[in-house]
């Protein structure tokens, strides 16, 4: 980590780059990563889950056509970052990195500095004005042309239904008809609000800067209105265009559960 004082309260992009097996966090983060994976135990596998659906859906776009991605909430650059595995494929393909966590930019800019496809915008997702203003954005992302909008494990921060709500639908409004968003979001796991997960947010909340919030299928169904859903819909992460051909879902793994995940097009 960058030389800086030690943090007193742990950051959620923090938290979840050590479950990552990343090297960008403190004391303070590991120990509220410990006090979730205690009353959570699936939370290090969910993470997991969740970055390898996260490279599903960069190859997909890639191979959609889409060289144009906007990462929002993208927090600490780790192993299978969104520029890593789309430049793979196509060496110019654009993308800006948005987070609002110092840390998380100041090592993104580091990453980047000789990246000239590639940058980070130290911006609050909840601004999307601020944010397609900022000249980071408007000086690599064409929005006449297809762009990516990825809020990949980022909504469940923003508490209130209403304004989660409206906030993509202003980043949808900006984007030309071939354009697609891809979202991945906590949920109760088994569809019910069990103990286990409400001592988790109780956990999380107490712990990390970020509040919370666990949605149910039909809240997260609601951001892709108006969206064309690419097959198969909103699944369990694995469960989404599994890279494995002979993936079958195991209904007793209970991590596959905790998160739902989508792609959807612009008509």
């Amino acid at each position: 980590m960058p030389e800086r004082p030690e943090p007193t309260v742990a950051a959620a992009a923090r938290v979840y780059d050590y479950m990552l097996g990343g090297d960008h966090h403190y004391a303070v983060d590991r120990t509220a990563a410990a006090h979730t994976m205690r009353s959570f135990p699936m939370a290090a596998v969910g993470a997991r889950y969740n970055r390898e659906f996260l490279g599903r859906v960069v190859r997909f776009l890639i191979g959609e056509g889409v060289r144009q991605f906007l990462d929002l909430g993208s927090g600490i650059p780790t192993v299978g970052n969104v520029h890593e595995i789309a430049q793979a494929e196509v060496p110019d393909a654009r993308v800006v990195y948005v987070d609002y966590e110092p840390d998380a930019v100041a090592l993104g800019r580091e990453l980047l500095r000789e990246n000239a496809f590639a940058t980070t915008l130290e911006g609050d997702l909840r601004k999307p004005d601020v944010v397609l203003a900022a000249p980071q954005v408007t000086g690599l992302l064409d929005f006449s042309q297809p762009v990516a909008v990825l809020m990949i494990s980022v909504l469940h921060f923003v508490t209130d239904e209403t304004e989660a709500l409206d906030l993509v639908h202003r980043y949808l409004a900006r984007l030309a008809p071939g354009s697609y968003f891809a979202l991945s979001h906590l949920t109760h796991a088994g569809g019910r609000t069990g103990a286990l997960q409400q001592e988790t947010n109780r956990v999380y909340n107490s712990t990390v800067a970020e509040n919370l919030a666990i949605r149910d299928r039909d809240q997260i169904a609601a951001f892709f209105t108006g969206l064309e859903l690419v097959e198969p819909g909103l699944v369990p992460l694995p469960d989404w265009r599994p890279a494995d051909p002979d993936y079958v879902p195991d209904e007793e793994d209970a991590p596959r559960n905790v998160g739902l995940g989508g792609v959807g097009r612009v008509r």
